[in-house]
């Protein structure tokens, strides 16, 4: 459990715990990294290399081939139910594998997929490393659950989600950078895919509301922070898992999301492409419609707009 308190860290950080966690209890949880490893953060440190003569360990070292990578993934998770593969690389890679994932969906192989370096957020290295449209065409697939997690319970939250899920395949979206624990969060609402982390509002009706995922979700925390101040009713909802609050029923999704409250914003550091279907026609979605650029992580998200001071001025728009 992870508390405010708790120190900030990255999600791939927070991912390797639960990885390690896991793997004292899952005998069968085995997996690795398309040589990403030291950047990805997936070795089971307690672990040796699988290999011909050394069958009992549970690393896997793909090699840089990361289609090759999702297809022994699936041949894992469909041979017995018993072994639970995970796989990684940066989830801009996804696209050199998307066919692997696509069969995961379409076989019914619960592979895990740990993706990190989610969005601009990992800096210097540029639009050829910085994931767009990556979290919108996975949303769009079938049979597959986009997982985003702002911390260390929502990262737990997600992974508890993927093991569970063998009949499914699960993306976890993870950071680079370092991101605060946040007060709020937690591995039920991750369960329900969307959920409220804080609200001042009474009556279900609050004067905006404010859906981040994520490492946006902080800044949708402090934009709301900001609102308060000046009197506004606001609630944050933190939506990692479109298609777990889809799965909900119509009465929770009305208590998280009310249809009489047209004034919403969303803010995610990908394409906004989707998000109307959650703000509405009166709603703002504040993403990123172009390519990225290599700078530091803070400096970046300044520069694109991905801000609370932007999060604050769209919802002063909206209601």
């Amino acid at each position: 459990m992870y508390t405010p308190e708790s120190p900030a860290d990255a999600t791939r950080n927070l991912s390797q715990q639960c990885l390690n966690a896991l793997a004292k209890v899952l005998p069968g949880l085995l997996g690795g990294s398309a040589d990403l490893a030291s950047s990805n953060l997936t070795l089971l440190k307690m672990f040796g290399n699988f290999q011909k003569d050394t069958p009992k360990e549970r690393n896997v070292r793909f090699g840089v081939r990361e289609h090759g990578m999702g297809a022994i993934c699936n041949g894992i998770a469909l041979h017995s139910p018993g072994l639970i593969p995970y796989c990684a690389t940066f989830f801009v890679f996804t696209d050199y594998m998307r066919a692997a994932i696509r069969i995961s969906a379409l076989s019914e192989a619960g592979v895990i997929y740990v993706m990190t370096h989610d969005s601009i957020g990992l800096g210097e290295d540029g639009p050829t490393h910085q994931p767009i449209e990556h979290l919108a065409s996975f949303r769009a697939m079938p049979n597959i659950l986009m997982l985003r997690p702002a911390d260390g319970n929502e990262t737990a939250g997600a992974y508890k989600v993927a093991v569970l899920n063998r009949k499914r395949p699960s993306i976890l979206a993870l950071s680079r950078q370092k991101l605060a624990q946040l007060p709020g969060t937690s591995i039920e609402g991750v369960e329900k895919g969307g959920y409220i982390i804080s609200d001042n509002s009474s009556g279900n009706k609050p004067d905006v509301i404010l859906i981040g995922t994520g490492s946006e979700l902080e800044i949708a925390a402090k934009a709301a922070d900001e609102l308060r101040k000046e009197g506004k009713a606001v609630r944050v909802v933190s939506f990692v898992s479109w298609e777990l609050f889809d799965e909900q029923s119509d009465d929770y999704k009305e208590s998280v999301l009310p249809v009489a409250v047209s004034a919403r914003v969303s803010i995610e550091a990908g394409s906004t492409f989707g998000w109307e279907k959650l703000v509405g026609p009166k709603g703002k979605a504040i993403g990123i419609d172009r390519f990225g650029a290599s700078a530091p992580a803070g400096k970046i998200y300044k520069e694109f707009g991905i801000t609370a001071e932007a999060a604050v001025a769209a919802a002063k728009e909206v209601c």
